[in-house]
Parts: structure tokens; C-alpha cells; sequence
């Protein structure tokens, strides 16, 4: 049984808290244009055959609890919560499918799309969700992680790094990688992505000088594309602010004033329309900071 808890100031819309306006929902036909629904990916599957450490499945519902408390912004907001997706018998392929089912509901409703995670096979099904839905839309990603996840599945068995070499077997890639880690990719990963045509801007690359450099590659992105998907693996960020993922970056980027900046113009253009946070491992977390920062993320969106 989800709950949805806060600190209750008052029943007046100015008093209220993310948690008063969240409706616990099975219905796909409730959901309205411009609702964000919301659905858990407890599943880690993928991690564990990427020999990652296991434990992001338990992450979905400490995401919602640091999530409930932030105080709502935009009075129009709503959002429908359709619970956890787990992932039975080991069966990945069908758990990436039945989110991917579920999702696409959602964006035919107009509704906004909300993963939280769960391990970051998650990009393969919520961008299947896009493509299902959309099938004739020109779908780009922005993914903010220190991985491109570009790997060839072994034995043919996908995994949480396995998305985006999923989606070129597909169709051709419009993606934009940002927070790239040069010591968290082989060279072998960055020739796939150079043949994908993956497009990256480095963790190194990101500091104040260089914000316009990167401001003209997004609006280039985002003018090339007819609708976004925003994927954020935490593990793009340094181990001190999020210390609770599946696969560390010590020298991982900052949710500082450079990164906000970028994150907040992407998430304000009216192409983005899908949003996620993977690799939350609760435990390894430290204070629920990496929580925290996810469930944070999250609720720019909601700003906006």
C-alpha cells in the first residue's frame, strides 16, 4: 500500500505539499493532459547482470518519502501515482515491456511520464514507451550520466548498460549524453557511441566558461528533435553528494549552479515530456543523500 505522508500545514493550495495532491491511481483513463504520472521501476535486474551492486529495486518508495515534503510551486499541479513495477521471475525483457505498455497509455492521455527507479534498464523500456506512442515522432534523450551504456548484451541477456546499444538495433539514435566520465568508458564504448552517433558532452567540459558552448549543443539537440526523454543516472554525480548508486564516480559532476542552469533549461522546454532517475541504491546511501538529490531532480520538473 504506496503512502504519501508530509508535514501538514494546511488545507489551503498555498499551504500545500507535494503529498496533498498525489492520488494513488489504476486507471489509465483518469489521467488528464498535463498530469504527471508517476510509476516505480523496483526492479534491478539489470544491474545484477551487469555485475553491478544490487539494491536499487528498494529504492522507489524512499524516493517518493524525501518527494512528499517538498511544497507545491505551480498551482495547477496534479500527479497520479500507479504504484511499483517488480520484476518476477527474473524476467527483464518482459518487466521492460510492461512499463513500456503502461507508459505509452500515459502519453497518449497528454499525461507527463515519471520513472523512478530501479536500475538504469530503465532507459531501454520508458523510451519504448515514446516510441510505441509516438511511432512517427523524431523521440531524442538526454541522458545525464558518467556511462554511455552502449554495451553489446552478453548472451544476448540486456542489462542496465545495455540500453542505448538496445535502441540503435531499433531505429537510428538521437541522444545527447551529458556528465560522460573518460575513466568510466573503455575506448571500445566510445567508437560505439561515435558509430551510433551518440552525441556527449564530457564531465570535464562542464564548468561556467563553457555554459554557452553547451547551451548552443542542447538547443541544437533540442531543436533537431520533436519530443524529449530526460534520463538521469546518479551515478553522473560525485560519490560525496550521491554516495548510494550502483556503480560509483568519485569524480563525478555537482548539482551545483552550471549543472542546475542546464538541467532546468531542458526540463522547461515543452519537447520534454518523459523524466527518470535510475541507480538509487538505498544501500550504500549515506543519510539518504542520493535519495534526496534524485527526489530533488525530480521536482524541478514540477516547478516549472
Amino acid at each position: 500500500m504506496l503512502e504519501w505522508t508530509g508535514r501538514f500545514d494546511g488545507n489551503e493550495e498555498s499551504y500545500h505539499r507535494i503529498f496533498q495532491r498525489v492520488k494513488i491511481e489504476s486507471d489509465y483513463e483518469n489521467v488528464n493532459p498535463k498530469d504527471f504520472v508517476l510509476h516505480g521501476f523496483a526492479v534491478d535486474e539489470g544491474v545484477k547482470r551487469n555485475k553491478g551492486r544490487a539494491g536499487a529495486q528498494d529504492a522507489t518508495d524512499i524516493i517518493r518519502r524525501n518527494l512528499s515534503n517538498f511544497p507545491v510551486v505551480n498551482s495547477e499541479f496534479s500527479m497520479k501515482d500507479f504504484g511499483n513495477i517488480k520484476c518476477e521471475n527474473n524476467d527483464l525483457e518482459a518487466t521492460q515491456n510492461l512499463l513500456a505498455d503502461m507508459v505509452s497509455k500515459v502519453l497518449l492521455k497528454q499525461g507527463k511520464s515519471v520513472v523512478i527507479g530501479g536500475g538504469h534498464e530503465v532507459t531501454f523500456a520508458h523510451y519504448s514507451a515514446l516510441r510505441k506512442a509516438f511511432p512517427d515522432k523524431k523521440t531524442g534523450i538526454i541522458n545525464f550520466d558518467a556511462h554511455f551504456d552502449n554495451r553489446e548484451p552478453e548472451n544476448g541477456l540486456a542489462t542496465s548498460g545495455t540500453g542505448f546499444w538496445q535502441i540503435a538495433q531499433e531505429t537510428e539514435i538521437h541522444s545527447l549524453h551529458i556528465g560522460i566520465q573518460k575513466n568510466s568508458n573503455t575506448r571500445k564504448l566510445f567508437e560505439t557511441a561515435d558509430d551510433f552517433g551518440m552525441k556527449y558532452i564530457l564531465a570535464d567540459e562542464i564548468y561556467a566558461e563553457n555554459i554557452p558552448n553547451i547551451m548552443f549543443t542542447i538547443n541544437t539537440f533540442l531543436d533537431d528533435v520533436d519530443i524529449v526523454y530526460v534520463t538521469i543516472c546518479m551515478d553522473v554525480f560525485n560519490a560525496s553528494i550521491a554516495p548510494g548508486v550502483s556503480a560509483p564516480a568519485y569524480n563525478g559532476i555537482f548539482a551545483d549552479r552550471e549543472f542546475m542552469q542546464i538541467y532546468r533549461h531542458i526540463l522547461s522546454s515543452e519537447k520534454s515530456i518523459a523524466l527518470d532517475v535510475a541507480e538509487v541504491n538505498p544501500y550504500f546511501d549515506i543519510q539518504e543523500r542520493t535519495a534526496r538529490l534524485a527526489a530533488s531532480l525530480v521536482n524541478e520538473w514540477f516547478m516549472i
